[in-house]
C-alpha cells in the first residue's frame, strides 16, 4: 500500500483531485536570500484606468480571475466617492515587457476599469454581463453609472489616489522568484491560491499557454480525470517537463524547482514548445495504450511521484529512439518498478527529497531504456 504524507491543505486537495501529493513544501522557501528594491507610486484613478486600457498594467489571467460581486465592487467605488482611504496595490516590473504586473489588487483595479467602461465583468458569459450601476450604496449614488454621476463626482473618482508599492528583485539576477513568494504571502488569506495558480498569474506567457493546451490532451484527461479546479493537472504536466529537461538541476523544495523552470522558459522558442508538445502527448498516448486509465494509480488516487518518474523514464526512451515501444514491454517495465521495494519507498515517503527523486528517476529511466 502506497500512502503519501501531506499537510492538511494538501490532503483536502488530494481528496478533491483524486491525486496523491507528496509531503512537499507548500510552506517552504528555498534557501535563497533576496535583494529587493521597492518604491511607492501614487496613481490617480484616471491614470490607472488609461494604463489598464493600454495594457501597461497587466492583470494576470488565472482561474479565479474576478470574484467580486457587483455589490462588492460598488462599495469600493463608493469609498472613493466618499473620500475614504482604500488599500494600496502591489505591482512588479515585468522582465520582458517592462510593464507593471499586478501582484495584489486585481479586484480593485478591475472594478475601476469596469465602472469607467460601464460594463460589469465583461469577460463573463454574454447573458450575464450587466451595465455597471452602483448597487447597495448611499441613496445619492444608487443605480448610477459612471456617465450618470455628476461632473463633480466624476472628477472626484478620476482624481482619487491609489497608492502602489512596486517591487523589483535585484538579486539573484537570473530569475524573479521573489515575486512568487510575495504573491503567495499577500494572497494567503481566505482560500489560499495553489502554487500553480500563482505561477500562472506571475509567469504568464507562451509556456503557461502551452500547459493549458496539453491539459486537454485526451489520453492525459482519461488518466488524470476531470479538470482540476486548482490546476493540479497542469502542475503535473509542468513537473513532467521540468524533470524531462532539467532533472540534473533539481534541488528541493519542489515548488521552487518548478517555478524557476517556468520562469526560465516563460516565452521560449517555438522548437522548445513543439518538443514539449510532442514528448508529452506521445508519452501519455503510450501509457494510455498500454495500461489504460490506471497507469499511475496503485490504489484509487493518481500518485504524482509514480507519474513523474515513469513518464520521464518512458519519455527518455522515446526521445532516444524516435519510436514508441509496444504495449507489452511498457506493461512489463511498469510491473517491474511497482515490485521494486526501493522504487516503492521513493514514491511513498519524502518524495520531494533529493535522494528520493534521484532513486525513482534513475530506476525508471534505466528500466524503460531497455525496452
Amino acid at each position: 500500500m502506497v500512502s503519501l504524507e501531506a499537510n492538511e491543505g494538501d490532503k483536502i486537495s488530494a481528496i478533491e483531485a483524486d491525486v496523491e501529493v507528496e509531503d512537499q513544501d507548500v510552506d517552504s522557501v528555498a534557501p535563497v536570500r533576496y535583494e529587493i528594491t521597492s518604491f511607492g507610486v501614487d496613481f490617480d484613478v484616471e491614470g490607472l484606468f488609461r494604463r489598464l486600457e493600454r495594457g501597461e498594467i497587466a492583470i494576470p489571467k488565472f482561474q479565479r480571475n474576478f470574484v467580486w460581486s457587483l455589490r462588492h465592487s460598488s462599495r469600493f467605488i463608493e469609498s472613493l466617492l466618499l473620500g475614504l482611504p482604500v488599500p494600496g496595490i502591489f505591482l512588479s516590473r515585468d522582465f520582458d515587457s517592462d510593464k507593471y504586473v499586478v501582484i495584489d489588487g486585481q479586484q480593485r483595479l478591475k472594478s475601476l476599469q469596469f465602472f469607467c467602461n460601464g460594463v460589469f465583468n465583461p469577460s463573463a458569459e454574454a447573458n450575464t454581463q450587466r451595465t455597471f450601476k452602483l448597487t447597495g450604496v448611499q441613496q445619492e449614488f444608487e443605480g448610477l453609472t459612471y456617465q450618470e454621476l455628476s461632473p463633480r463626482d466624476r472628477f472626484r473618482i478620476d482624481n482619487s489616489v491609489i497608492h502602489a508599492t512596486v517591487v523589483k528583485q535585484d538579486a539573484p539576477a537570473e530569475d524573479n522568484t521573489s515575486v512568487y513568494h510575495v504573491f503567495d504571502r499577500i494572497n494567503s488569506t481566505g482560500l489560499r491560491l495553489s502554487a500553480q495558480e500563482i505561477r500562472s498569474a506571475i509567469c504568464h506567457g507562451k509556456f503557461i499557454d502551452k500547459l493549458g493546451i496539453l491539459n486537454e490532451h485526451p489520453s492525459w484527461r482519461s488518466m488524470f480525470g476531470r479538470v482540476h479546479s486548482r490546476m493540479r493537472d497542469q502542475e503535473l504536466i509542468l513537473r513532467f517537463l521540468a524533470f524531462f529537461f532539467d532533472e540534473a538541476l533539481y534541488n528541493p523544495p519542489m515548488s521552487e524547482f518548478l517555478t524557476v523552470f517556468v520562469q526560465k522558459n516563460r516565452n521560449p522558442q517555438d522548437d522548445f514548445l513543439t518538443e514539449s508538445n510532442d514528448i508529452f502527448t506521445q508519452t501519455m498516448d503510450a501509457f494510455m495504450g498500454a495500461l489504460g486509465e490506471r497507469a499511475f494509480r496503485i490504489e484509487r488516487a493518481l500518485n504524482a511521484a509514480i507519474f513523474d518518474s515513469m513518464s520521464v523514464g518512458l519519455a527518455r526512451r522515446i526521445a532516444s529512439s524516435n519510436n514508441l515501444p509496444e504495449p507489452e514491454p511498457i506493461k512489463a517495465a511498469h510491473r517491474s518498478l511497482i515490485e521494486d521495494r526501493d522504487y516503492l519507498e521513493a514514491v511513498s515517503r519524502s518524495t520531494a527529497d533529493e535522494r528520493s527523486v534521484s532513486i525513482r528517476m534513475t530506476k525508471a529511466v534505466e528500466r524503460f531504456a531497455v525496452l
